[in-house]
């Protein structure tokens, strides 16, 4: 028999590791090849990671919560071939994944459980975790890791930023308070206290999803990340109430599924990031990346998980064929059956807060996109019309979140002012669904 490992596979662009939300087999279980071994979440997609190869599992490598990088080994599998003795001989062989510092084989294999690092001991990090690392300056040396060997993850540092206390090297503790004196000792601001919620009779303790945690993870980053300005605008879409109300019966038995108001404003928003390009930007360090292709990403909510799939090439596409995309995307997200590859490459957030009720909301930026427009109910209100008559007209809010470091008001007025003018020219004479 031949020992074969399963590693973490990269289930989407960007994507740099993937946590091991729940096994579906168990040492002993027999596998044909693309049998499902686990459910593997990322700050994308949960997805399962397919066996490829038939056997009978050896071994778990990672335990349900550990989050591995792209490439590290989740489990073994003996499928008939060489001797069971060459198991030793492929773990030591294969291949590392590209670190900043490398653990030796023997010191992996002293230990079953998670360790203590020694002091000047070499730390093996994953590069999300380096990263993460980096950008809030937190000491690796002084985090006791959870994952799998002792492994300080991308879950344990995102715990140590939301509760404020970033370990640094004593060097640079002691270097700070030298530079202290009396004069500069003003009181700072408070650091947010570490999360500790009391549990009263009553009250239910849910336990976080994986997909949950990957939803607070990149709000929280985009939050820190870019800085939110927020602007709205208020659109007369009566004329486009009319026209979608008039045909609607008429589509929905030709085609086989509703035309929505949505369909008109994504249309909408298309067209005008086509005229204003820098919309459709995304911040890159020392660069801005103006993207050639129209890519809406819309919201798609369940009862406990937000998912936003992508429209691609939304301004190639009629009011008909954005419908239709909307319908199936929606559809696929309630049954599970959404791709990771329909979530990949969005450039543009449209979100319908208004299926909800909603008339204002500021939404947090789809990072690393530069902004994220709110279409809010349409809701009848009255409006002095010109020559001072007052009549009854359908009225929607668009609410619009930038990233002020890649888009300033100028050029998210004019956006804005030229998404009202399309919607607000939308009638049965000038437009179709086809």
């Amino acid at each position: 028999m031949a020992i074969e490992q399963i590693k973490m596979p990269q289930l989407g662009e960007s994507v740099t590791e993937g946590t091991i939300e729940k096994w579906l087999v168990k040492p002993g279980d027999h596998v044909n090849k693309y049998d499902a071994l686990a459910e593997v979440n990322t700050d994308k997609v949960t997805a399962e990671v397919p066996s490829s190869f038939t056997g009978i599992i050896k071994e778990l490598i990672a335990n349900e919560g550990d989050t591995l990088a792209v490439g590290e080994i989740v489990c073994t599998i003996e499928t008939e071939g060489g001797a069971s003795e060459e198991v030793a001989q492929v773990k030591e062989a294969a291949p590392e994944e590209p670190t900043a510092e490398t653990v030796k084989p023997t010191e992996v294999q002293k230990h079953a459980a998670p360790v203590e690092r020694e002091k000047g001991a070499k730390a093996r990090y994953s590069p999300a975790v380096l990263k993460l690392s980096q950008e809030h300056g937190i000491d690796l040396s002084l985090v006791d890791g959870t994952g799998n060997e002792g492994r300080i993850t991308r879950k344990d540092l995102l715990k140590i930023i939301e509760s404020g206390e970033i370990p640094v090297a004593k060097v640079e503790q002691e270097a700070v308070s030298a530079l202290s004196t009396p004069a500069a000792s003003a009181p700072s601001a408070p650091k947010p206290a570490a999360t500790n919620v009391s549990v009263a009779v009553g009250d239910i303790e849910i336990p976080v999803t994986g997909v949950r945690k990957a939803i607070a993870a990149n709000m929280l980053r985009s939050k820190h990340e870019a800085p939110h300005a927020w602007t709205m605008i208020e659109v007369d879409v009566t004329n486009m109430v009319q026209y979608r109300d008039s045909i609607k019966n008429e589509f929905k038995q030709k085609e086989g599924f509703n035309v929505t108001y949505f369909a008109f404003f994504v249309k909408a928003v298309s067209q005008a990031l086509k005229e204003f390009p820098m919309m459709n930007s995304m911040w890159a360090g020392d660069k801005i990346v103006q993207k050639k292709d129209i890519n809406i990403s819309i919201a798609v909510a369940t009862e406990d998980a937000l998912y936003v799939p992508v429209i691609k090439n939304a301004d190639e596409k009629t009011i008909k064929g954005i419908g239709r995309e909307v319908n199936e995307l929606a559809a696929k997200v309630r049954s599970g059956k959404l791709k990771s590859d329909e979530m990949q490459g969005g450039t543009f957030t449209v979100n319908n807060t208004g299926s909800f009720g909603s008339v204002q909301s500021m939404g947090i930026i789809n990072y690393p996109q530069a902004a994220i427009l709110q279409v809010e109910s349409i809701v009848k209100r009255p409006v002095i019309m010109d020559g001072g008559m007052i009549a009854a007209r359908d009225m929607v809010n668009l609410c619009l979140s930038l990233d002020h470091r890649v888009l300033d008001g100028l050029v998210a007025g004019r956006f804005l002012a030229r998404v009202k003018e399309i919607l607000e020219n939308i009638t049965k004479e000038n437009t179709s669904v086809y």
